[in-house]
């Protein structure tokens, strides 16, 4: 009795998990979910799908939202895309939207786009609802030399054609503000912008900046322009001083010549006044030479003492007075 017990306990729980496995592998549920939608999978199609490592429930699922929406997709595809590493359900949910919106996108261009990295659902989304982007702080410098900070805000819309291979929010970002900084740095003034700065923008939308994007600009708004330092007052102080730093490089350089000159010219005299003490000194070897060879006489060397001495009285008569000290403790007592 308790082995019979046992044996037909043993065939329920095999028997349980006979039907887990065949349900799991052929789910008649999801079959029959798709015809009751009005979509036609067969059963081993379904069965081959867990074979392929395909959840049969997302590609029923995406195809019965289709088929509810009057798109025609087959399963083919549906696997086809998600074994290329695609997201079904959000290219079905972009195909819906687009349809709704008489958007053109067909399931090629749509599983492209996925399979390119970018989410074809929200590129749809906001083809029908524009985004904006605000820009990081702009800054340039006008003719007169004032530094303007502008802020813009650029409305943009989804190129469904331009998705794959187009540029992104960078790149927008990027001549948005290239435009801007050639708009205020054509102005004569900072003050016309200030005045009208719907100019920098009407100037940066006529330079077709959405070209080769995957975006299109609807619409370029500045939010704010603030000023900045003042270049050009920066600009011609550094200019003054560096002026200044010039000049005083050459005059210390002329310095320099004119000392290395003063210096020379002390050697010069050194040298010159070396020369006269070297003949000075000759001129008792001259004299003495004279006496010998009988050349100059006692007298004459007397005449020539006394014109030295009457020389030295004069020079003597001629120099000024000297000053007596103002120092009482110089004084003789």
């Amino acid at each position: 009795m308790i082995e019979g017990v046992g044996l037909l306990v043993v065939i329920v729980i095999v028997s349980i998990i006979g039907l887990w496995f065949l349900f799991y592998f052929i789910p008649v549920g999801l079959w029959f979910q798709a015809i009751v939608s009005g979509t036609y999978v067969s059963i081993i199609e379904l069965f081959v799908m867990r074979f392929r490592k395909v959840p049969p429930g997302l590609i029923v699922n995406a195809m019965i939202s289709a088929k509810k929406a009057g798109i025609t997709i087959s399963s083919n595809e549906l696997e086809a895309h998600f074994l290329a590493g695609g997201h079904v359900q959000n290219v079905v949910n972009a195909l819906i939207s687009a349809d709704k919106a008489n958007i053109p996108l067909d399931f090629n261009m749509a599983t492209a786009i996925d399979l390119a990295g970018r989410n074809v659902f929200e590129a749809v989304t906001m083809s029908v609802n524009p985004k904006v982007i605000d820009t990081p702080p702009v800054t340039a410098v006008a003719k007169d030399g004032i530094q303007l900070i502008a802020k813009a805000r650029v409305t943009v819309r989804a190129n469904i054609n331009q998705l794959v291979g187009g540029a992104g929010e960078d790149t927008i970002l990027a001549r948005v503000g290239e435009g801007i900084v050639t708009s205020i740095g054509s102005a004569e003034s900072h003050k016309s912008v200030l005045e009208n700065p719907d100019s920098i923008s009407k100037v940066v939308l006529t330079r077709g900046l959405d070209s080769g994007t995957a975006f299109e600009i609807l619409s370029i708004d500045i939010a704010d322009v603030d000023i900045g330092k003042n270049i050009g007052a920066e600009l011609q102080m550094d200019q003054a001083e560096a002026d200044k730093n010039i000049a005083q490089a050459k005059a210390e350089e002329r310095r320099a010549m004119a000392v290395a000159e003063e210096q020379e010219m002390k050697a010069k005299a050194q040298e010159a006044r070396a020369k006269v003490i070297e003949a000075e000194a000759q001129i008792p070897m001259a004299m003495a030479e004279a006496f010998r060879s009988g050349n100059l006489g006692v007298m004459d060397y007397y005449k020539l003492k006394n014109i030295q001495a009457d020389t030295e009285m004069r020079d003597s008569i001629a120099k000024p007075p000297e000053k007596p000290s103002s120092n009482p403790g110089n004084r003789k007592k």
